[in-house]
């Protein structure tokens, strides 16, 4: 029955981001950009409703009033293509620095100009980063919530955290506090794999880090925070959800945790 949950989902989950997109299309393009975005924000929560009704996952929210007012960066764990969309529902303006390959995708390219999200080459260096960084300040400086994943790319629930220093240097430009977010989709909806798992787990949101420490002693908190709260969060999923399949890189982080606060 699982995979067939999963097959279920998956066909649903495509389904419905197809037909969205076609159906509203119209009103999307029609209206101003911060109206336009109810079309995605309703969106992500229509896919929550597929997980739970479908495969059996829910998950809660904890720290929303951790979110400062006006311009931050969202500065979550990322695991599975779930986190990229799964919080639009409580962000107001979000903007993403994203890979300009994703603008040729056809309709969904459209989607994402029309949001103002800021595309980059991946090998960009000198003056390109500049521009972007540029172009960055300029939509923060609207009051948008910028979200960028600290490791850069998606690791498995429990691997060796692999942060990047990219975040530092952004923290020190924009002068805006940065919300760590602890979360384990990953053990849920796993990368690079089509099966899904049911059981319920938590999103935790922290306090944020306010801005006016020196890039080095941020990324230093930040990772920190942020990892001392994963590995908190890890343990408790786990607990929670007695019959879910651990991947290796979560059986050795438990092993290893365990024996320190034996």
């Amino acid at each position: 029955m699982l995979m067939v949950r999963s097959i279920l989902f998956n066909l649903a989950f495509y389904a419905n981001l197809i037909l969205q997109m076609i159906v509203l299309t119209p009103f999307y393009f029609l209206v101003s950009r911060k109206r336009a975005f109810a079309v995605p924000r309703n969106w992500a929560r229509s896919n929550h409703w597929l997980m739970k009704t479908i495969v059996g996952t829910t998950f809660e929210i904890e720290g929303l009033e951790n979110i400062p007012e006006g311009g931050c960066i969202f500065a979550p764990k990322h695991q599975s293509f779930w986190d990229t969309f799964a919080l639009l529902p409580w962000q107001k303006d979000p903007v993403y620095i994203l890979k300009r390959e994703l603008l040729w995708i056809p309709l969904f390219g459209w989607y994402v100009m029309k949001q103002r999200m800021i595309p980059v080459n991946r090998g960009a260096r000198g003056k390109v980063m500049v521009e972007v960084m540029e172009r960055t300040k300029q939509e923060m400086a609207n009051g948008r919530q910028l979200i960028i994943y600290p490791e850069g790319t998606r690791r498995p629930p429990g691997a060796v955290p692999e942060y990047r220093y990219g975040i530092a240097r952004i923290y020190r430009d924009i002068q805006v506090p940065v919300v760590p977010i602890a979360m384990h989709p990953g053990l849920f909806w796993p990368r690079r794999r089509s099966v899904r798992f049911p059981g319920h787990f938590k999103v935790r949101i922290l306090p944020p880090i306010m801005p006016g420490l020196d890039p080095d002693t941020f990324f230093e908190t930040l990772k920190t925070t942020l990892e001392k709260a994963s590995d908190d969060l890890l343990i408790e999923t786990v607990e929670a959800n007695p019959h879910l399949r651990l991947p290796p890189t979560v059986v050795t982080r438990l092993a290893e945790l365990r024996a320190e606060r034996a």
